[in-house]
Formats: structure tokens, sequence, C-alpha cells
């Protein structure tokens, strides 16, 4: 602004000084602007390129002003992994999800708060699994807390039912209706990790509404502990007795206790593989 200003200025003294300096002075300014219009001109903008510009200068800048330091670094996530699979009888492979592959394989995960919608899942996995080969063993994996009454009641009567053994399988912990699902597995096939934990409690449920309501609630939760435990009792071998005694309160078992409990039949203990011993190719996920 100053400047222009002090153009202006200079234009009008030497006006009335020089006419012909004046013309000769406009001229080489037109000239000057024409040139520097032409240097400077910008085309058409390009959105793409100052988005990039932009996000290049504000990296840049970021970690300019963290010299000497790591930044912080941003895991993408990768949703669930894939792995090669063969279906037996054919001789293509083909990338799938790992659950799609080990549902495959006749193997089932508990590993989340029993609720409708995943005692759904689970259910309808299961019965799948029951109609196109009766014969062979289903692998029910639990690590989980438990869940809703209800929901957990149907998978643990819907296991009774299916004509497909039950093999049960405990790799973490199993709390609450988990680990009543844990002891219905087909006698001979509940085994757990070294390091597991079970725990047992009576049922517990919420009720709310009129007296009458809440009555009615309370003898179905009764209904439904006396039925758990006599279920327990068939498939731990303990007294009846014993069972509502120990389940007054919460009963924690390590694996060990669990195994002298009836609760699981076995205790998988990894054998110690040696460094120089051949890699066997078993069948399973990803096997031809």
């Amino acid at each position: 602004m100053i400047l222009c200003f002090a153009l202006v200025e200079f234009y009008s003294i030497t006006a009335l000084l020089s006419p012909s300096f004046c013309s000769c002075f406009v001229i080489v300014m037109l000239g000057a602007w024409n040139q520097w219009r032409r240097a400077f001109r910008r085309g058409p903008s390009n959105v793409n390129a100052e988005f990039y510009s932009r996000v290049n200068q504000s990296i840049c800048l970021r970690y300019s002003a963290k010299k000497g330091s790591r930044g912080r670094v941003f895991m993408m996530p990768i949703g669930i992994p894939r792995v090669p699979y063969r279906t037996p009888g054919e001789g293509t492979w083909q990338w799938v999800d790992l659950w799609n592959a080990l549902y495959r394989e006749r193997v089932v995960f508990i590993g989340e708060h029993i609720d409708e919608e995943y005692s759904n899942q689970v259910l309808a996995t299961m019965l799948y699994l029951d109609s196109i080969e009766s014969s062979k063993k289903i692998y029910l994996y639990i690590n989980g807390p438990g869940g809703d009454l209800t929901p957990s009641m149907s998978i643990y009567d819907t296991m009774q039912s299916l004509q497909s053994p039950v093999a049960t399988h405990c790799v973490g912990y199993a709390y609450d209706m988990a680990a009543y699902i844990l002891a219905a597995g087909e006698k001979g096939n509940r085994s757990g990790m070294p390091l597991c934990e079970i725990a047992l409690q009576t049922p517990a449920g919420v009720a709310r509404g009129q007296a009458d309501d809440v009555q009615n609630e309370a003898n179905e939760l009764l209904r439904i502990r006396d039925y758990l435990f006599s279920e327990l009792s068939k498939k731990t071998g303990q007294p009846l007795e014993r069972i509502s005694k120990d389940l007054v309160y919460v009963a924690r078992f390590t694996a060990q206790e669990a195994l002298e409990y009836g609760l699981i039949d076995r205790i998988i203990r990894p054998s110690r593989i040696k460094p120089d011993a051949p890699r066997k190719e078993t069948p399973g996920i990803g096997r031809g």
C-alpha cells in the first residue's frame, strides 16, 4: 500500500513538471505490470495437488518439531485374519477368514458374553454341523465369562439334543454359565489347559413388576437352579447335597481341582517338542 501511494505521488509531481517524462513512466510501468502478471500468473487450481501438498507440509512440520524423538506409530486394524484352506476332495486352495476355516473343521468358540444374538450364532453353527455329519465330534472351545441365563440355557439344552458328540475344552477361563456348558460336554471329552480357571455359582436373574410377577420369576429361578444342580450332579458324579452346599457362594476351581471335582476329564499338558524333530504334516486347517 505504501508503495502504491508513493508511485501515485511521484506520478502527480512528474505530470506537473514534465508531461513527456510522465508518458514514458506510464509505458514503463504498464510493461513491468504485464511482465509481472505473466511471471506470477496461476493457472486453474489442482485440488488434488493442493491437498497432498498441504498434507505433506503438515507431516513435515509435525516431524520437524519433534527432532530426536520417535513419533507415535498408529497401527491399521487388519480385521479378521484370512488363512489358506483346501476343502477335502478338492484340488484348489482358497483364502477364507479364520472363523470360517475353524467352522469347517467343526470347531466352535465361546469367547464372549453370551446374549441372545451370540447364543443364536452358536446354536445355528452347532445345528448345521450336526445336520451335515452327525457322526463326527463338534469341538467347543470355551474362554468366556458366561452370560445371560436363558441364552446360556439354550446352548446347554441344544448340546444334549445333538446326535454329534460335543467335546468341550477350557482354554482360559469359564465362569458362571460357561462353566455349566463346559461340564455338559460328552463324558471323556471334557478337558482344560493347565492354567485354566473355572467358577461355578447359583443361577441368578432380575425380577421386576408386581409382587405376583416377582414371585413367579423367583419360582422359575428356583426351578432352573434345581435342574442345573441335578444335571451337574449327573455330569460330575457329586452328590446333590454337596453341590447345593458348595454353590451357596461362588466356587472357584483350578484345572486340577476341576478334574478332581468331575467338571473335566483330563488336563491337556503340551508335550515338549524336540528342537531337531522333523515337522509332521497333520490333516486340518490349511492342509490338503
